[in-house]
């Protein structure tokens, strides 16, 4: 069997490594993406690079406008999410992930393969 640092070699290629630093990084990392609707909101900027305000609100029903305003303020300062408004007699807001955001797309693919494996490993009984 493996050790974990021999799984994790990455870790290793920082001079100043230690799990504790690397933990503190992955949590730090994990605390931007906490949030009932972030997750759900990213995904469907994936799917759809530029969405307006009232097609998010449409796309995720369960999301009250007060909540999804907030969640996508924090994607906004995190640096996530690109918020663009166009000025006209009726503001158009846009929201579109960053380079940054974009960038989650194979983290967040590892995590769903992981989120599967766990499943499918639950189902057989470990």
């Amino acid at each position: 069997m493996a050790r974990t640092n021999e799984k994790v070699r990455y870790l290793q290629k920082s001079k100043h490594y230690t799990p504790a630093k690397h933990a503190e990084g992955a949590e730090k990392a994990l605390k931007v993406l906490e949030g009932r609707w972030k997750m759900i909101i990213i995904f469907h900027l994936f799917t759809r690079p530029v969405l307006r305000f009232s097609e998010l609100e449409r796309a995720i029903p369960g999301v009250s406008q007060k909540m999804l305003i907030q969640q996508l303020r924090e994607l906004e300062r995190d640096g996530i999410v690109r918020r663009t408004v166009h000025p006209q007699v009726q503001p158009n807001v846009e929201y579109d992930l960053t380079k940054l955001g974009r960038a989650l797309c194979p983290a967040l693919d590892a995590l769903l393969e992981w989120g599967e494996l766990r499943q499918s490993s639950s189902k057989e009984g470990g």
